[in-house]
């Protein structure tokens, strides 16, 4: 299968860098210089990973994330020159999934690429893993979809990730070095604040059903079936 990336940078030598690199791989690279040119192109193409700058002429990056996660459910690696810490919280809570902190080695946002597409890849008939179901709500690892009382809800890649690696460790603390090795795959190099900001938009799309993120402070995090639910 050959996946779509988008890259929307406006610094041309690191885009024609990351198209390189991208398509040395055997994806099918689309590019974009602005926010603008970066929407039409994710409308029409439907890629299956978006790599989106922060600093972006016109629409900046914060607003592109915020917009497409209202249209897509697609993966967002946000790249960013800034190294405060609140960017990146500000780019997660808007629906990123990932970020790196210019500048880096394109070996290492190839390596999230394909870590991000290889967890969110639909299995094949032949192999496809179990559903998994606690309580009122149903995770379906094939079709990536998760129903609480027959209600499909809508969670971002890494958030289905992470309900995923809980269900299968249920009422067991999990860390956030442990989470971060088990959901993204790689070393990671931003802060554990990433976990943390994950789980609470987990937390809350899960409000309602009978699981909860339960935060074991100091220790990590774990999914817990509610007395209503028992």
């Amino acid at each position: 299968m050959e996946y779509k990336v988008l890259v929307v940078e406006d610094e041309r030598t690191l885009l024609e860098t990351l198209e390189y690199n991208l398509a040395h791989q055997g994806y099918q690279v689309f590019t974009a210089e602005n926010g603008r040119d970066g929407l039409d192109i994710a409308r029409s193409e439907l890629p299956d990973l978006i790599v989106l700058d922060l600093m972006l002429p016109g629409i900046d990056g914060f607003e592109v994330c915020r917009i497409l996660r209202r249209e897509l459910s697609v993966p967002i690696i946000m790249l960013t020159a800034r190294s405060e810490e609140v960017d990146k919280i500000v780019g997660l809570e808007m629906g990123a999934d990932d970020y790196l902190t210019k500048p880096f080695n394109p070996r290492e946002l190839v390596a999230r690429v394909r870590a991000i597409l290889r967890r969110a890849a639909p299995a094949s008939d032949a192999g496809s893993p179990k559903v998994r179901q606690v309580g009122d709500v149903v995770l379906d690892p094939s079709g990536r979809e998760v129903t609480v009382r027959g209600e499909r809800i809508t969670l971002r890649t890494k958030e289905f990730d992470l309900l995923l690696t809980l269900m299968d460790h249920l009422n067991m603390v999990l860390s956030r070095d442990q989470l971060l090795d088990q959901v993204w795959g790689y070393e990671f190099y931003g802060r554990t604040r990433t976990v943390d900001m994950h789980m609470a938009n987990l937390r809350e799309k899960l409000a309602g059903s009978a699981l909860f993120v339960e935060t074991v402070w100091g220790k990590g995090y774990k999914l817990v079936l509610t007395e209503e639910g028992r």
